[in-house]
């Protein structure tokens, strides 16, 4: 892992990916989502805890579920997306350790440890969440994340009988850049976020 990856990936991932409200129209594989998902699951989190569940939303019956609780900022961008991830954290994601991290016992950890259980699996579910949207770009789609939703409605409907939450919605396929592409937002520079201590 020595050598950077060349220019061209890092803008495919980084400088010149952006946020998608509008979609062309074509299909996005099961097969694209499994890899995006196998690629994304390799990233670190803490005690290999991998506390994101994913949904991917997308057959018509799957999304006409989702469509009511959507804000009106967002309702149709979703509704054209070939697929919407709802990005969530199970916050039983301990029972799993001892498959995720064998060699202690890392469940005895979180047991009984509600704040340590919500702030591990909201910090993982988030970065690993960040993690997918890597792996779409990687593999040449594009991304449109964002959180306008009625959560405790979606959650009710998608995770009913589990203590898995959603954490935020991605909208994925290929995007249509000649519509509702808003030139780039500026970015905060180096000395303005950041100190080398």
């Amino acid at each position: 892992m020595s050598a950077p990856l060349p220019d061209a990936s890092l803008d495919q991932i980084f400088l010149t990916a952006r946020t998608f409200n509008a979609w062309q129209d074509k299909e996005v594989t099961d097969e694209q989502l499994r890899r995006i998902y196998d690629l994304a699951k390799m990233a670190p989190t803490s005690a290999n805890a991998s506390p994101m569940r994913v949904r991917f939303i997308k057959s018509k019956d799957a999304k006409e579920r989702l469509k009511p609780f959507l804000s009106e900022g967002n309702l149709e961008k979703t509704m054209a997306a070939p697929v919407t991830a709802i990005v969530a954290t199970d916050f039983a994601f301990y029972e799993k350790l001892p498959k995720l991290f064998p060699h202690a016992d890392a469940r005895s950890w979180f047991v009984g440890n509600d704040p340590l259980v919500q702030a591990t699996g909201f910090r993982n579910s988030s970065l690993q969440g960040a993690y997918l949207i890597l792996a779409a770009r990687a593999l040449g789609l594009d991304c449109g994340p964002m959180s306008g939703y009625d959560q405790p409605g979606l959650d009710a409907e998608f995770f009913a009988g589990t203590q898995i939450r959603s954490n935020f919605l991605i909208n994925l396929g290929y995007g249509d850049a000649g519509r509702g592409l808003h030139p780039r937002n500026p970015r905060l520079d180096f000395d303005e976020a950041a100190a080398i201590l």
